[in-house]
């Protein structure tokens, strides 16, 4: 029984609960009777300035209006004797004077009591104090002198003040000391080094300290700092300056700001990092000041206590310190009392919910005074948190104080309860009128008040209930507010607040205005200076509305000029300078809304015109929905930039985003001229559109999509398609559709009406509701026999259309019987025809598909069962589609025996098979003789061999033998021909000419006639070649030689290769490759020939040549031994111009330049200049200079191809080629090597030096002129 008690008593106070939040928030008119409330009081702790007023607020309100009253530390506070201090009229605001007087003589905890005869309500407790900033203390510093590396600490230590002051660090010039990752400041001012330097050393090292309230700033005496370079600190591990030791404790409250510090010494400068041991710094609410020595993380929770590692590090080592963070908290609300009005008898509940660390002590006031001590009153009830008021009656208002406090702060609330009996009212002004622009929230108002509390329920047009449901919501204050404003939300509104004192109504109206839109915006100009530029800006807005259009340049208003003319939709700038370059808005507003669009103007030169650049459109914009309807709207937008190619069509796209989001499907085209179209919609589909322009170029890139767009539910309007009935057993009829789309179902809810019923029978129609399917099943049907279906959509909203009646078919069985009477007709020895009589279509339990024949030649045809003969039949099958009564068997093997039966086909499968039927077939022609091989090759005689054909299609006759030479020209000779008898198979043929090609054609032959041939080519061999051996019977045949010998010889054409040739292949090539050489052998065809010419060879190389024999039927290769063919190289020939008369006179110019140079020399050198002329002792030989190019191996320029004589001077070896390094003729041997250099003034600087005699052993002497070299040898 306790238990369900206990029960009972949570669900009330749920209840309670519930009941309180509703009744929170209502503000009780001030007309009403009604307890002090609190609006306004001073901060919690007050730091005044000495200088000025002290001002406590305290404003509060009630009805009647309260009075107020003070205490001081605990004590009442009178105002009134005191002249310093003045409350202000209707106010318990003290303002208190302190001029001439101490300012710590009103120190101390102020509270305000506000109180009428329906309760009291009181203050925080307000602590106020002075600000204070204290003077400096006198010190004397004594000057620092540390070693250069040391760690040093410049100790600040300002007075305290409050607030605390800011402290930093300066010089004797106010400028601030720089701060970096060796020198930085802490949090309680001192100045750290982690390491001194040189540069560290200054004697105004001063610590400033700035007062916030008083503004004042105060310096400490300023330190020295001397820095000795006698015995320097070398480098060592980091070590924390502060905090000390390895571990350290912070405590923080939670909310506050929880700022760590680590500065480290050592050299080099360590760097600072941070961890939180067993977790992740939270990093939204983490910063790093102070050159990473700070950590600091705001508004801090519970998750954030725990262990903080700060790390320093440098190339010596490591080091670390811990401190320990502890978050604790002061009070904070979790559900804050909130006021009560209550109707008499009502029951109402308080709830105080605080949290804090530790947990928070919570006591409760009533009008000021503890609840303990208050009067009592049994209809209350307090339990921890919450205050239970049941049964309220008149009289029974008062204000309840929560005041919930830990070691680290208190929190104090006022909450009142009115007691009230109050019929409705309807505090919002009647017949208001709200205006909203198209698809922007609506909100209309009806706050209320009454007590017990109102419902509220509203009404359109003053008959429609509205319901609280998309798109409507009603509020908890009454508030309707519509998500999405259409025209079609247009009207009156009514709002009835009901309770059970009375009943109040409210109207408002509402007008959904079309937005204000730049159709046309300003485009970007670029316009020549002296020229006019006109931006455009035509606006659609709502006819009812007042638009004003203004026009501002760079944000700004326009020049007062009269070249700038304001037009209503287009602005015009005359004779335009430079000054009028800028960024151009048109702003069009109305009292609801407004739409604004810019451009740049560019001033430029006056320059000839510009290729005109044609691209894709851009896409479209601010697309908009208008004429709403159930199945229709009208979209508007604005054309992008056509970029010089005007607009041939807009192409507009939707995506539903109910069945198919994501997929955009085109709707419909408009002409390139229209900026609106009216598009059709179907039921149910939430809309979202989308516009692409076309132009010559192309497609521009989509718009942007519209706004959503929902239509209703409706009935389906279509049925669906494709309906068909077809039965897979004997004994079903399996119905199947194509479904609706989800766009095409109108609604939810989607459900198929099947209904079916035998066709030409007396019956009435089965149906069948279906729902997330495509086919229903019948059972139970006769076999294949026909039925009337039809298939009707439907949804919550209603049917669709009548649909349409299909007829279908039950299912299939096998076929009950075979053909009767089947006659076969043989037209000769590969076609018959078979004929049979049909069976009836009773038989056939099915659609007939046609009659399957299956056939084979068979010995073994009666001893066979019909599954036997079935499979040897297999591959034998000809089908006969529909109803036939007859087919032609084609593709029949001659002089055969053949067995066939019949089937009958249906979709279910085949029938029975009809008893065998057999024929025969007459001969034919036979086939081609199995092979015919040449044997035994003489001078004069071949002989032959064959099989008999594979297929004699009839009894053989015989074969027929023909034969014709052919000749080395592939000509053709007179044809002989020979028969022999069917058992004949070989055969020698005799006077043949020998070393001759013979064609053979062979073919077997019946009564019917001969069959194909088959052909072979064989050559005889020559008389004294080789000695034909005897081949026994039995015995292979021996291999032998294709080819004889093989001649070579090199002319200037090339090198020409004959060979003998005994075989009887047509693909001979000669094949050719450089001596030791590692790639392909180079091929070229010869066909029939015995010679060929191998051309393109380089001279002075060897090549290695053979001649190959391949057939294409035959994988045997026959090749002749390779033979060595060298190639002479050409001897290099000079062109005789030495007698040229130009070349005489060049000759003449260089010989008087060399002298010229001679004598300068000369002159030069009985001057003192030395200019060493060396006689060479050997003709000069540099393997850098060839007479022949290397790369192909031929000579160059002066080569004679027809004599082959030797100039003057040179050697020619017995294998005709030069050898270049005994050639006489290189200008190489005139010069120290191939380069000569020049002077700056163009004067040749090279070496001399002559050639010596040649040889006695050249041979005679030419008549030719001498060399032009040595002519030139000898001048000099």
């Amino acid at each position: 029984m306790d238990r369900k008690w206990k029960w009972v008593l949570h669900f009330r106070m749920m209840l309670l609960i519930l009941l309180s939040q509703m009744t929170s928030g209502l503000e009780v008119p001030l007309d009403l009777p009604q307890p002090p409330t609190i609006t306004l009081q001073s901060p919690k702790d007050y730091i005044f300035d000495p200088r000025e007023n002290i001002v406590i607020h305290c404003e509060a309100k009630g009805k009647p209006h309260p009075s107020f009253s003070w205490t001081r530390n605990g004590t009442h506070f009178d105002v009134e004797k005191d002249s310093k201090v003045l409350m202000k009229p209707g106010s318990g605001t003290l303002v208190i004077d302190i001029s001439g007087e101490k300012a710590e003589a009103f120190e101390g905890t102020y509270q305000c009591t506000a109180h009428n005869e329906h309760g009291t309500a009181v203050s925080n407790n307000i602590v106020i104090r002075q600000s204070r900033s204290p003077l400096w203390p006198k010190e004397q510093n004594e000057d620092i002198t540390v070693q250069i590396g040391v760690p040093l600490v410049l100790q600040c230590r300002p007075p305290a003040g409050l607030p605390p002051p800011v402290i930093f660090w300066m010089d004797n010039n106010f400028q601030r000391l720089p701060l970096d990752k060796r020198v930085s400041q802490a949090l309680n001012g001192d100045l750290y080094f982690s390491n001194i330097l040189p540069e560290d050393t200054r004697s105004d090292y001063i610590c400033y300290a700035r007062f916030p309230h008083t503004q004042t700033i105060q310096q400490k005496q300023p330190i020295s700092v001397s820095v000795l370079n006698n015995n320097p600190e070398g480098e060592r591990r980091p070590g924390f300056m502060m905090p000390l030791g390895p571990t350290s404790t912070k405590l923080v409250l939670r909310g506050e700001t929880l700022v760590l510090e680590c500065i480290a010494e050592g050299l080099p400068t360590p760097d600072i990092s941070w961890q939180k041991d067993g977790g992740e710094l939270p990093t939204s609410r983490t910063s790093f000041q102070n050159f990473n020595k700070r950590l600091k993380i705001s508004d801090v929770n519970e998750a954030d206590a725990g262990n903080y590692r700060c790390t320093a590090t440098n190339n010596m080592g490591t080091a670390h310190h811990i401190i320990k963070v502890t978050v604790k908290a002061a009070p904070f609300w979790v559900s804050a009392p909130r006021n009560l009005i209550l109707a008499p008898n009502e029951t109402g509940i308080l709830t105080c919910r605080v949290s804090g660390e530790p947990k928070p002590k919570i006591s409760w006031f009533v009008n000021g005074v503890p609840i303990g001590n208050a009067p009592e009153d049994h209809s209350r009830k307090v339990e921890d948190d919450t205050v239970i008021l049941s049964n309220v009656q008149s009289g029974s208002s008062a204000v309840y104080q929560c005041n919930a406090s830990n070691e680290f702060g208190y929190l104090m609330a006022n909450a009142f309860v009115n007691v009230l009996a109050e019929p409705p009212r309807v505090l919002s002004p009647p017949n208001q009128v709200y205006q909203v622009i198209t698809n922007n929230p609506a909100l209309l108002h009806c706050s209320s008040f009454g007590s017990p509390i109102p419902t509220i329920t509203w009404f359109k047009d003053s008959q429609t209930s509205i319901k609280n449901g998309d798109p409507f919501v009603i509020h908890e204050n009454g508030t309707l507010e519509i998500h999405v404003a259409q025209p079609l939300n247009s009207g009156k509104y009514t709002c009835i607040a009901t309770n059970n004192l009375g009943i109040k109504e409210n109207h408002v109206y509402l007008e959904v205005k079309e937005p204000t839109r730049i159709l046309k915006q300003p485009e970007y100009k670029v316009v020549q200076r002296g020229m006019s530029a006109v931006f455009e800006c035509k606006v659609k807005h709502d006819p009812s509305l007042i638009p004003i259009m203004t026009w501002l340049k760079d944000n700004g208003e326009l020049p007062d000029d009269e070249r700038f003319e304001v037009d209503t939709d287009s602005l015009t700038i005359k004779d335009v300078t430079d000054g009028d370059e800028g960024t151009y808005t048109c702003i069009m507003n109305t009292t609801l809304d407004q739409d604004s669009a810019s451009a740049m103007l560019t001033v430029v030169e006056a320059t000839p015109t510009p290729a005109i650049v044609y691209e894709k459109p851009d896409p479209p914009s601010d697309l908009e929905l208008t004429d709403q309807t159930e199945r229709s709207v009208q979209l508007t937008w604005i054309p992008g930039d056509d970029h010089n190619s005007p607009t041939h069509k807009f192409l507009i796209q939707y995506e539903d985003l109910l069945h198919q989001p994501g997929v955009w499907i085109n709707l419909t085209e408009v002409a390139g001229t229209s900026t609106t179209a009216q598009l059709n919609l179907s039921p149910y589909v939430y809309y979202s559109f989308r516009v692409l322009a076309e132009n010559e170029v192309g497609y521009s890139r989509p718009s942007q999509p519209s706004r959503q767009y929902r239509t209703n539910p409706a009935a389906p309007d279509e049925n669906p398609s494709d309906v068909q009935g077809a039965g897979t057993d004997p004994d079903n009829l399996v119905i199947s559709w194509t479904a609706l789309t989800g766009f095409q179902s109108n609604g939810p809810g989607l459900e198929y009406k099947v209904q079916w019923r035998q066709k030409d029978v007396e019956e009435d129609w089965s149906s069948m509701n279906v729902v997330n399917a495509s086919q229903f099943v019948v059972n139970g049907t006769p076999t294949f026999v026909p039925y009337e279906i039809k298939v009707q959509a439907l949804n919550d909203y209603g049917n669709g259309p009548e649909p349409k009646v299909v007829t279908g078919y039950s299912g299939e069985d096998l076929p009950l019987s075979p053909p009767d009477s089947m006659q076969v007709m043989v037209h000769n020895s590969t076609l018959a025809e078979v004929h049979w009589q049909p069976v009836s279509a009773s038989s056939v339990r099915g659609k007939l598909q046609g009659y399957k024949v299956l056939f084979d030649k068979s010995i073994y045809l009666y001893i066979m069962s019909y599954s036997e003969h079935e499979k040897e039949l297999q591959e034998q099958v000809l089908t006969f589609s529909g109803n036939r009564s007859e087919g032609r068997l084609p593709g029949l093997q001659p002089y055969s025996l053949y067995s066939l039966f019949i089937r009958v086909l249906n979709n279910k499968g085949e029938g029975p098979p009809s008893p065998v039927k057999t024929f025969e077939t007459p001969e034919g022609v036979p086939g081609p003789p199995s092979f015919l091989n040449v044997l035994n090759p003489g001078s004069g005689s071949l002989s032959l061999e064959w099989g008999p054909p594979m297929n004699n299609n009839g009894r053989l006759a015989g074969y027929t033998l023909k034969y014709q030479p052919v000749n080395n020209t592939s000509e053709l000779g007179p044809v002989k021909v020979m028969n022999f008898l069917s058992n004949e198979t070989s055969f020698t043929l005799g006077n043949l000419n020998s070393s001759m090609l013979y064609k053979f054609y062979l073919s077997a032959k019946t009564i019917k006639g001969s069959g194909p041939t088959i052909t072979e080519e064989a050559f005889t061999v020559l008389d004294t070649a080789y000695a034909q051996p005897t081949v026994k019977p039995g015995k292979v045949l021996p291999v032998l030689p294709v080819f004889g010998t093989v001649n070579t010889s090199v002319s200037e054409d090339g090198a020409v290769i004959s060979w003998e040739y005994f075989g009887h292949h047509k693909n001979v090539y000669v094949e050719y490759i450089v001596e030791n050489s590692k790639e392909d052998w180079i091929k070229e065809m010869v066909n029939s020939s015995h010679s060929h010419m191998i051309k393109g060879l380089k001279p002075g190389t060897s090549y290695r040549v053979r001649v190959v024999a391949r057939d294409p039927v035959d994988s045997t290769v026959h090749s002749t031994d390779e033979v060595l063919v060298s190639v002479p190289a050409v001897p290099s020939r000079q062109v005789d111009i030495a007698t040229q008369g130009w070349f005489i006179g060049l000759m003449c110019a260089i010989a008087l330049l060399i002298l010229v140079l001679l004598i300068v020399c000369f002159i030069k050198r009985n001057k003192g200049g030395k200019y060493p002329v060396k006689e060479k002792e050997e003709a000069h030989q540099d393997p850098e200079i060839q007479p022949m190019k290397e790369d192909d191996g031929t000579f160059g320029e002066y080569s004679d191809t027809e004599d082959h004589k030797p100039l003057k001077g040179s050697r020619t070896p017995s294998n005709g080629t030069v050898r270049r390094d005994e050639s006489d003729d290189s200008l190489v041997d005139y010069g120290e090597g191939g380069d000569g250099q020049f002077n700056e003034d163009g004067s040749f600087i090279g070496q001399y030096s002559g050639k010596k005699e040649k040889d006695t052993h050249e041979g005679n002497e030419s008549s030719e002129a001498p060399s032009p070299v040595n002519a030139m040898n000898s001048f000099v």
